[in-house]
């Protein structure tokens, strides 16, 4: 049973690896998982997924070989084109009912039985039903509905399980599709930084250099212990954050942003500024008329090898990119396509994160004229952009 669920997670391109499944064996076998196939769920999830992003696929894989949570619209849809009203499974009581009581209830008779009488119920049942044993409905004994009780049936818009006997829910999945697309956090934004890394060994030797001890000692014949530097990720990064305006919007996404970028990389230097870079960037937003660095001495400062990242949503006039004067805040002497062109030239591994929804950004001409600035390096703050930012920077 468990080699075919491997196997599934492989063909739905789900990265397990053979270490990860034994994993799961020695701890199925130690008894962590219990008896709950809800606790089994939650064990090899934690045990065989490594990437928030393939959770989607997991969940589909494992609805599918243990029959457990699922999407209906899979292998039923004649059953999930049914549309029950919703006041129908409204709770108006709950079933309480005894031991003794419980155990005179009979299961319908397996998995196929359920689904064949599920679908039956829903072609001939015209009205709601509360308190019954056989109708789709509420605080009864029949295996269809919720809040009642039945040794073996189908949960049906109920906010969570009560009794554990459920062999099916249909509810709301509990977790959100994570494939790409969807609003992140600190983590996943973290998960998907983590391909822009470049190891290596600098400073003090203080760790054991295991290999090259038994290597030196073998070679030696005497134990001759050898230390090396602890592994750094060596990529260095500059980002430039767009602040204030219509960046208010996304505060909190360019929050989880900056909060794990400034834990996954140890050469990172950041700046600010409004709209759209010109000459002078600042650090602290309370002094940014009073406290500016020029942005020559940035590009003097830090060198080609640094990785310029900038973010914003490119939401502006037209004009404050392409016009002297055309900043909103201040004279500007030259164009912010002049100063962008600059910072370009000497950062030539360089991307724009843009926190505004992909499919808007055809109908701002400001974005459009940044878009070809970079020269097509504008990716949304997604799981997906922020992958092939990562790939672009690697090049």
């Amino acid at each position: 049973m468990f080699t075919g669920f491997f196997y599934k997670l492989k063909d739905a391109r789900v990265p397990v690896s053979l270490r990860e499944y034994l994993t799961l064996i020695e701890a199925v076998e130690k008894g962590l998982a219990g008896y709950a196939v809800e606790d089994f769920y939650y064990l090899a999830r934690a045990a065989l997924v490594k990437d928030e992003r393939n959770l989607d696929k997991f969940d589909r894989v494992f609805s599918e070989h243990f029959k457990g949570v699922v999407d209906l619209a899979e292998g039923m849809d004649e059953v999930a084109k049914a549309d029950i009203p919703e006041e129908w499974l409204a709770k108006l009581a709950e079933k309480f009912l005894t031991d003794a009581e419980k155990a005179e209830i009979e299961a319908l008779g397996g998995w196929e039985k359920l689904m064949e009488t599920l679908k039956q119920r829903l072609e001939d049942q015209k009205g709601r039903h509360q308190g019954g044993n056989k109708w789709i409905g509420t605080a009864g004994t029949s295996p269809f509905g919720a809040y009642g009780y039945n040794p073996e049936g189908v949960r049906i818009g109920q906010d969570k399980s009560r009794h554990r006997r459920a062999v099916k829910v249909w509810d709301k999945r509990e977790f959100k599709n994570l494939d790409d697309s969807v609003e992140i956090g600190t983590r996943n934004i973290k998960v998907a930084l983590r391909r822009l890394r470049k190891w290596a060994r600098t400073g003090a030797a203080d760790e054991l250099d295991l290999p090259g001890t038994i290597t030196s000692t073998a070679r030696q014949g005497w134990l001759d212990v050898q230390m090396r530097p602890e592994r750094h990720n060596a990529v260095k990064v500059l980002m430039l954050f767009d602040i204030g305006g219509s960046m208010d919007d996304h505060i909190k996404v360019c929050e989880e942003l900056f909060s794990a970028i400034k834990t996954e990389f140890k050469h990172l230097e950041y700046y600010y500024f409004h709209n759209c870079p010109y000459e002078g960037l600042w650090k602290d937003n309370a002094r940014r008329r009073s406290d500016q660095v020029s942005t020559w001495d940035v590009i003097n400062t830090y060198g080609a090898d640094y990785k310029l990242v900038i973010v914003g949503d490119a939401t502006m006039s037209p004009y404050e990119i392409t016009y002297p004067g055309g900043a909103v805040e201040h004279w500007n002497a030259e164009a912010g396509a002049v100063w962008m062109q600059r910072l370009l030239d000497h950062f030539p591994h360089a991307a724009w994160i843009n926190p505004q929804v992909e499919n808007w950004w055809q109908y701002h001409g400001s974005i459009q004229i940044m878009h070809k600035l970079m020269e097509g390096r504008m990716y949304p703050l997604t799981l997906d952009g922020l992958d092939r930012m990562t790939g672009e920077l690697n090049r």
